[in-house]
Formats: C-alpha cells, structure tokens, sequence
C-alpha cells in the first residue's frame, strides 16, 4: 500500500522545512552580489554544516559547486540553488520509503529515545491507518512510564481503537506478544506497538528491545514487518548516533523524522540516510494528529530551498 501524496501535504512539509530553508537558502542568497571567491566558498560550506547535512555530504557539494562555477562563473543564486538541489538527490540513495502492509495483521514496532515525539507519532500513523479503512489495535510495551501508558491511553480513546497494557514495571515483551495475539483474534489489520526509550541506561534497554522483537515474532512468525524509529530533527547529528545504536540492536526498516517545523536542521534527513542507509517513511510536519506525511525525497530536497513547487528561476 502506497499512501497518495496530496497537495494539502506538500504544503505542509513545506511550512515544516521553512526554519531550515530560512537558514539555507536564505543564507545562500544573501552571498551573492559578494564576489566568488574562496571566502564565499568557505561561508557558502559553513551554512551546509549548519543545516546539518553532514560532512561527507557537504564536502560533495562544495565539489560540485567548485566544477559548476568553473563552468559558469557568473551563475544566478536561481542556477546554484537548482544545481544543489540536483546534487543533494544525487547523494540520497533510491529507497522503498512505503510501508510494507503484505501481512494481515502487520505489525509495526515503533521505537525511539525519549521525547523524541515516539508517542504522539503513533497517534499519527494510527489516524493514517484509519482514514485508509484499516483496523488498528495498539500495544503499550513502554511498561518502565506509566505517563508513556497513560498518554496512549488518551490517544487510544480519542481515535477509538483498542489498546494492550499491562501494569507498571510489567514485562513489555509479553505486552508485544498479547497485542498481536489479540490482534489476530479480533483480524485487526495493523498492529503498533510502542515501546521503552531510555537510553540513559542504553545496553539494557537495547537488549530489553531484542527481546520484544522475538516476542513479536513469537506470535506472528514473519512480525515485526515493519521496525520504526522515532528521531527528534532538532537534536541533529546526534541523532545519527541514536539511530546507529537503534539499528544495530533491533534493525530498523525506516524513520519518522519529527519536530522538523521547530528545527533548522532539516538536512539531518539526508545525512542519516547517506550515514546508515536507513530510509525515512514519515515526517512530522506539526502538532496536530494529521500532522504526519510520508517522505518523498524529491519533495523534500526541493523544499529546502524552494518555497514553491517549481523554482523561480
């Protein structure tokens, strides 16, 4: 199943990306009427860095700029903005940024350090789910916060759907497992379930992590289907450490980069994938429940540093 990408949500993912693009291509412009020189160079890399494209990438695209101006020394701002775009698609890898929903129930592990938004995303892609006529059923395995419980639970009621929970400090792989149970009794299409993020106590939890993925698929053998994690924008590149850890213990299948509209760090997107070649499914683009887009990179790339569909010039 492909999620359509609608007008409403380009929109919104360009609203999201507008701190970043401020910080970009605004940037960028405001170089130009200075002379190109080697010191327009170095400002022009110290704004990639700051966007929080990474350094392998940002290298790449000083290089690609350096041939270009070789080729065209008086280029516009429109030219070089057009031109990193094209470089910037270059870097990221063709990805399947869809959802895998062949499995009936599929179940979708979400996980992610804490504040990182991993709660109020489920919510989210709940409500994606809904308004695409799927049955959901959601698993409260993060036992460690009776908040984390609670808040699900809230979100639970308001979107109608049926939740597992078990008591505080319970064993959330046993959670994992009663929800797919429940799930396939009741033939709900789609399980979510939440799980712990405390990574100041990061090999327990990551072991505690290994052990709700083979509860999973303790009770639907091919399960999880899909392992999301959940990446606060506004941390930057620190989230490339988290990710890492992320992957390595459980293996992630894609990312929902959240908080981006309050972030000027919209190129961790990009650094992320070329660093772990994990995709992005899913961006947060605000506070409300439909708040959430899938990813398309095309339109990402060209919204950190177009604010309209088609460049000006």
């Amino acid at each position: 199943m492909v999620f359509g990408w609608i007008k409403s949500k380009w929109a919104a993912v360009t609203n999201a990306l507008a701190k970043t693009r401020s910080a970009l291509s605004g940037k960028i412009r405001s170089l130009f009427g200075k002379k190109i020189d080697a010191q327009l160079l170095e400002d022009l890399e110290e704004i990639l860095y700051e966007a929080d494209l990474g350094v392998h990438v940002v290298r790449h695209l000083i290089n690609r700029v350096k041939e270009e101006l070789s080729k065209q020394p008086d280029m516009s701002v429109e030219h070089l903005l057009s031109h990193l775009e094209r470089a910037l698609l270059l870097e990221m890898a063709d990805y399947n940024h869809t959802l895998s929903l062949s499995s009936s129930p599929t179940v979708i592990l979400v996980v992610g350090a804490n504040g990182s938004g991993k709660t109020t995303s489920i919510a989210k892609l709940t409500r994606l789910f809904l308004d695409q006529n799927k049955t959901v059923i959601l698993g409260a395995a993060d036992t460690f916060r009776a908040a984390a419980q609670e808040q699900l639970s809230v979100w639970a009621d308001r979107l109608n759907v049926p939740l597992i929970r078990a008591n505080y400090q319970a064993d959330p792989a046993a959670v994992a497992y009663d929800t797919i149970t429940a799930a396939k009794a009741r033939s709900m299409d789609v399980v979510i379930v939440d799980t712990a993020g405390r990574l100041e106590n990061k090999q327990h939890l990551l072991k505690e992590l290994e052990k709700v993925k083979k509860s999973c698929q303790k009770a639907h053998e091919s399960a999880p289907h899909e392992i999301l994690m959940v990446l606060d924008a506004t941390i930057g590149q620190n989230g490339v450490e988290q990710a890492k850890s992320f992957h390595a213990a459980v293996g992630l299948t894609g990312l929902i980069l959240t908080k981006l509209d309050g972030s000027a760090k919209g190129g961790t997107a990009i650094s992320i994938q070329k660093q772990i070649g994990i995709p992005i499914k899913f961006i947060g683009t605000g506070e409300t429940i439909d708040s959430l887009a899938p990813f398309e990179k095309e339109k990402f790339v060209h919204a950190l540093f177009f604010d309209t569909e088609e460049a000006d010039g």
